[in-house]
């Protein structure tokens, strides 16, 4: 069984055990998450329902921050000398997908 989640603007798909790493959620690490799904798999069953998907919790655990891969800009304008140089580090969460319930009984 896996599900796909949206978090961040982004989508992941996601399985019970998976460690995903997402935009920065503003949690505290050890907490826990719920994730909203946008799709669940179980088997040869895809549920893509919005009313059967309200039912569906996804939850994680908050493993850690972490900074992603360093983004270098340079900024040019031709004839006048002006060189720019900066750089970006995003903030990212670390999340261990701990349960995908579906509400099926």
């Amino acid at each position: 069984m896996y599900a796909i989640v949206k978090t961040g603007g982004k989508q992941y798909r996601v399985a019970v055990g998976d460690v995903v790493t997402v935009e920065k959620l503003d949690l505290a690490p050890g907490s826990s998450v719920a994730l909203p799904a946008i799709l669940l798999v179980d088997g040869e069953d895809v549920t893509t329902d919005a009313t059967a998907l309200a039912a569906v919790s996804v939850t994680g655990e908050i493993l850690g921050m972490v900074k992603g891969p360093k983004i270098k800009i340079h900024k040019f304008k031709n004839k006048t000398g002006y060189h720019k140089r900066i750089g970006h580090r995003q903030k990212l969460s670390q999340v261990r997908v701990t349960g995908i319930e579906s509400g099926k009984k």
